[in-house]
């Protein structure tokens, strides 16, 4: 009798540590995904950081879209609406010299 006592005891010990050990290591996978997240950027200078606008929508009095870019992205949307309006305007300015680009 006493030996079917430690056979059960020691099959639920196994039993126990061979489903605890999952639950162990999936506890150590949840706390390094949680620390491979990238930190929320709080600098608003930072090439990183996200910032959005709303835009009105042409031939509409109310409608407006929400627009989101980073810091780099705006940067580079604004350098390339500067160039293709200095373009127009040197297309359509009057005179017979042509100047190079």
């Amino acid at each position: 009798m006493k030996i079917l006592i430690r056979t059960l005891i020691t099959g639920l010990f196994a039993a126990t540590a061979f489903t605890a050990s999952p639950a162990i290591a999936a506890d150590k996978d949840t706390v390094e995904e949680q620390s491979k997240k990238p930190k929320k950027i709080v600098d608003r200078r930072d090439p990183k950081y996200v910032r959005c606008r709303s835009e009105p929508i042409i031939g509409s009095l109310a409608k407006r879209r929400r627009v989101c870019m980073t810091n780099e992205e705006w940067a580079e949307y604004t350098q390339i609406g500067s160039r293709n309006s200095k373009e127009f305007v040197e297309d359509n300015q009057p005179g017979f010299m042509i100047t190079p680009n």
